[in-house]
């Protein structure tokens, strides 16, 4: 060793390596190039361990191909649970009770589900162990990007150990707060709503029939997503969104008055429901970047976009970036990294990441009304656009992102 920081040269640089950064490593590394993946914390694999995702993702129909392509749904099919009903309950009334159920359901479309939803922390665990039969492909956990240097000839990349990396194209997949963005100047626009989420599983004694469902009553939606049975017993993860005091609170509450507090928030739906894991608080936001783009680079995920936890958008959205960026890559592997490809991309993705942003905005402000006139307006204006089989197909297509 001469003491000088190692260099290395490579195609791609992924800067995170959360879920949106492992898919894009194994679809890459599964394509051909050859691929660096790194982030400042190892993933978290089990989900009993400090610091583990207790949220879940529901990989949408069009999000299988990009699994299948990166070698990666083989692995995750046999722990996923299908979603075939999507249904939505207001309880908008005087009495935390359903008084309006609309049920959107797959078979209109296809024979497929909706999607299949799966643990983040179990994502993690399966993703990496892919990664580690590519051997195109170096996944570092426990080095960040300190720096960012960009060239017309490529992206140079600073390690936290010291070390560079060459790449044609760097990958910011980074999170919100993105460093890579930052480091690239490219601004975002944030809406802050004042609300919190509370993630974790339960288990009920009501079989949950994979139906995955949003129930409206004020604060935010109260979500239902179907798991794998847990030792015999039907299992859900749960989504409780609410204004950020009344989130703090309910996760403070000791187990058996949490407990309690479900049930009634889910109008009882599943019957009496037992907490079994710990809960995890997420602050809610939407944001979304100026541009996807800077030179040889471009911004996927969480860096590029964020929205509330509402009709499982959030990673589909991501993988449809990945998509993106993935066949851009594959009809011009030499243009890898290059003006007219990153700019095709961002002219793709922007405006249509923007109209689901502002979608989504709108039915999470509609969700935390607490005015009784207006919760009675959401559930004439959703019993209105259920009714009519054109637009309701319509939207079920929009929310899968078909076209």
């Amino acid at each position: 060793m001469t003491g000088q920081a190692t260099r290395e040269q490579t195609d791609i640089v992924i800067s995170g390596g959360g879920v949106a950064g492992l898919t894009a490593a194994a679809a890459f590394g599964a394509a051909g190039f050859r691929v660096i993946c790194v982030d400042p914390a190892p993933p978290v694999t089990e989900e009993t361990a400090a610091g583990a995702d207790l949220r879940t993702t529901a990989f949408l129909q069009p999000s299988r191909a990009v699994l299948e392509a990166a070698g990666l749904w083989a692995r995750l099919a046999p722990h996923a649970a299908p979603l075939r009903v999507m249904r939505i309950i207001d309880a908008g009334g005087e009495r935390p009770e359903a008084r309006l159920t609309r049920d959107f359901n797959a078979d209109e479309l296809s024979d497929d589900p909706f999607g299949w939803n799966l643990p983040n922390w179990l994502l993690r665990r399966e993703m990496v162990a892919r990664l580690a039969e590519l051997p195109q492909v170096s996944f570092r956990p426990g080095l960040a990007t300190a720096g960012v240097l960009t060239r017309d000839t490529g992206a140079e990349v600073t390690l936290s150990d010291g070390s560079h990396i060459t790449a044609r194209l760097l990958i910011a997949a980074d999170g919100r707060h993105s460093p890579v963005r930052q480091a690239l100047g490219i601004p975002v626009h944030t809406t802050r709503y004042g609300q919190k989420a509370l993630a974790f599983a339960v288990t009920h004694p009501i079989p949950h029939d994979n139906i995955s469902t949003e129930i409206h009553r004020s604060g935010g939606p109260f979500t239902f997503v179907p798991l794998p049975d847990r030792d015999g017993v039907p299992s859900s993860s749960v989504v409780w969104m609410e204004r950020g005091p009344e989130a703090e609170r309910l996760a403070a509450l000791p187990v058996e008055a949490f407990e309690a507090a479900m049930f009634e928030r889910s109008t009882g739906l599943l019957g009496p429901l037992k907490l079994v894991t710990h809960r995890s608080v997420w602050p809610m936001m939407s944001q979304i970047a100026s541009r996807f783009h800077g030179q040889r680079s471009a911004l996927i995920a969480e860096a590029a976009h964020v929205i509330p936890p509402i009709g499982a958008q959030g990673l589909n959205m991501s993988l449809a970036d990945l998509a993106c960026l993935l066949d851009l890559a594959a009809h011009d592997p030499a243009g890898l990294g290059s003006p007219a490809m990153l700019a095709a991309y961002n002219r793709r993705r922007w405006p249509e990441v923007k109209a689901r942003v502002t979608g989504i905005d709108l039915l999470n402000r509609a969700s935390m009304v607490q005015a009784r006139p207006l919760r009675d307006l959401r559930a004439g204006v959703l019993g209105a656009l259920y009714a009519l089989a054109p637009v309701r197909r319509g939207m079920m297509r929009a929310g899968l992102g078909m076209r």
